[in-house]
């Protein structure tokens, strides 16, 4: 019976879309950097849609098992049953770097490289047989949300000169870093649709400079919807994540970030996210 049950176990391990993923090897547009990348294919053939992911400032692995954070296989898996190829970006390994949330650890030039790993990813999604390179968008947690700012404003500190099979179509920033007046320039602003979710309480990014920065830049043009969780802390759409405090990455200005999974906001980014990447990217 043991037996039995262990095989079931490894069946079902075997045949889930969010562990059957691939460890690919591509160029950053940096011109030193060789990235890796765990590309998430969904079940099928043809070409498709695709997405590139950018992790937060604590990297894309858990600290407790090492494996992939379950933020990101979630969405993996969830970008998969919506028919998109998505290709989650390791910007730190290859850098030698742990993390960059603490004071002490962070690398402010690695962070301003990262929209160049974004394209990067980008252009090895364009190469590939079984993407639509016209179709693919962008999505970034945290440090990786303000990375995607940075990669999308029309001043992008990635963007490569020539662009074949165009741009990102859409782009998704979960509680994004850098989003305010003072991190951005002034005249910030994007011709890519962009989704921001963020936080009511979250105290690492906070939600009213960000809309301030944003009401902005939507008064320049730029096509951006923001969505506020009322009661909702920083990583908000992770799966069970209870509530916690960060001491050791604690700011410059004093404060103890906090992460707790709100189950409401969780449902509906589930909800929300595929709903806006079908609009801009799921064209005929």
């Amino acid at each position: 019976m043991h037996k039995t049950i262990t095989a079931i176990v490894a069946l079902l391990l075997w045949s889930s879309p969010v562990l059957a993923q691939e460890t690919v090897h591509f160029a950053s547009l940096d011109g030193t950097t060789q990235l890796d990348g765990y590309l998430y294919r969904p079940a099928g053939e043809g070409r498709r849609p695709a997405v590139v992911g950018l992790h937060g400032c604590s990297g894309m692995f858990s600290r407790a098992t090492g494996a992939i954070a379950p933020i990101y296989r979630e969405w993996a898996a969830e970008l998969n049953r919506q028919g998109y190829v998505f290709l989650l970006v390791d910007s730190f390994r290859p850098r030698n770097a742990n993390e960059l949330c603490s004071v002490q650890g962070f690398d402010l030039e690695l962070y301003r490289t990262r929209p160049k790993d974004a394209y990067g990813a980008f252009s090895y999604l364009q190469a590939q047989p079984f993407v639509r390179g016209d179709r693919i968008g962008l999505m970034g947690w945290s440090q990786g949300g303000g990375a995607t700012l940075f990669s999308i404003g029309n001043r992008s500190l990635g963007r490569p000169a020539t662009l074949p099979q165009g741009d990102f179509r859409a782009a998704v920033a979960f509680y994004p870093g850098s989003c305010n007046i003072e991190r951005q320039p002034s005249d910030w602003t994007s011709r890519i649709p962009l989704l921001v979710l963020i936080g009511a309480e979250d105290v690492w990014t906070p939600a009213a400079p960000c809309k301030t920065f944003l009401d902005g830049a939507i008064g320049r043009g730029a096509p951006i919807v923001m969505q506020i969780y009322p009661g909702a802390y920083h990583g908000f759409d992770a799966p069970n994540q209870y509530r916690l405090e960060l001491p050791a990455y604690r700011t410059r200005a004093g404060v103890v970030p906090i992460v707790g999974t709100d189950p409401a906001g969780r449902q509906d980014a589930l909800a929300r996210v595929p709903t806006f990447l079908s609009k801009y990217i799921n064209l005929p």
